[in-house]
């Protein structure tokens, strides 16, 4: 397991992967700890609250994915495998070599393709903010409104003050419609494959229905009788009176579960 303290300067770098000038950030020492934003996000828009804690004990690692935050957009489809490449091609260059992923959104969808695609370089996987693995999952509301399909007013003016090309947002945001209708999901085959231990969190009033969260914990090994056969490696944690936006600010019940949750020795 890498515990390298590599660059370990508090500012954004580039790194020129797949032919994406992809911006990250490194900040803290010890076992590393990938951060992914989900769709229209940021390092400081979906982070800014955690990254602190998290840099206490762990060597950071945070992308910005893209046409996300510092990175701007190139003449390329999102996809969630292209996206993991992209982040995996990064932990390459930096010699990562095992690391914890979380993803929230569309970065927990983009952390569940790392995990299968390299799981050489996953340890542990968190995947907070409408988990899912099918499109079934998805209330028919949010897949039908345009207002979830492009970003907030603040996430907009943070964005138009850092990207390299503001005026880009808006093929960003029809290219993010359209990976999110095209996907077809992970099949349930390849979700039990996973080796890597997850956490899943949802918020109770969230994208995605609590069923289905749960039937993708019951595939990842959980939803067993813990006193009788042992806790599964996998975890499910679901928030009260918490939206999908809103879960961002539960800063203290995220800290609490995910540090305890990778701070857990591996099982055996």
């Amino acid at each position: 397991m890498s515990e390298k303290r590599i660059n370990n300067v508090e500012k954004g770098n580039y790194y020129l992967v797949n032919g994406l000038n992809m911006y990250y950030e490194i900040h803290g020492a010890g076992k590393p700890l990938v951060l992914i934003h989900g769709a229209f996000g940021s390092i400081k828009t979906n982070f800014g609250n955690l990254l602190p804690a998290f840099k206490e004990t762990r060597q950071v690692i945070a992308v910005e994915m893209q046409g996300h935050g510092h990175t701007a957009d190139i003449d390329r489809p999102l996809s969630h495998e292209q996206l993991a490449d992209d982040v995996a091609g990064l932990l390459r260059y930096l010699n990562i070599e095992n690391a914890d992923i979380y993803g929230y959104s569309l970065g927990g969808d983009v952390t569940i393709q790392l995990a299968l695609r390299y799981p050489d370089l996953v340890r542990k996987i968190v995947f907070s903010g409408g988990p899912s693995y099918h499109p079934d999952g998805f209330y028919t509301e949010f897949l039908e409104s345009d207002k979830m399909m492009k970003p907030g007013k603040p996430w907009k003016e943070y964005y138009d003050s850092i990207a390299p090309n503001p005026s880009d947002l808006s093929i960003v945001a029809q290219k993010i419609k359209k990976m999110t209708h095209a996907w077809k999901g992970v099949p349930n085959v390849d979700l039990k494959s996973l080796n890597a231990p997850a956490l899943l969190i949802i918020g109770d009033s969230d994208i995605v229905r609590l069923d289905h969260v749960v039937d993708m914990f019951k595939i990842l090994g959980g939803g067993v009788p813990g006193d009788l056969v042992g806790i599964p490696n996998s975890q499910l944690a679901v928030l009260p009176g918490t939206t999908h936006a809103s879960l961002l600010k539960r800063t203290h019940w995220l800290l609490s579960m995910i540090m305890e949750f990778l701070d857990a020795p591996l099982p055996k």
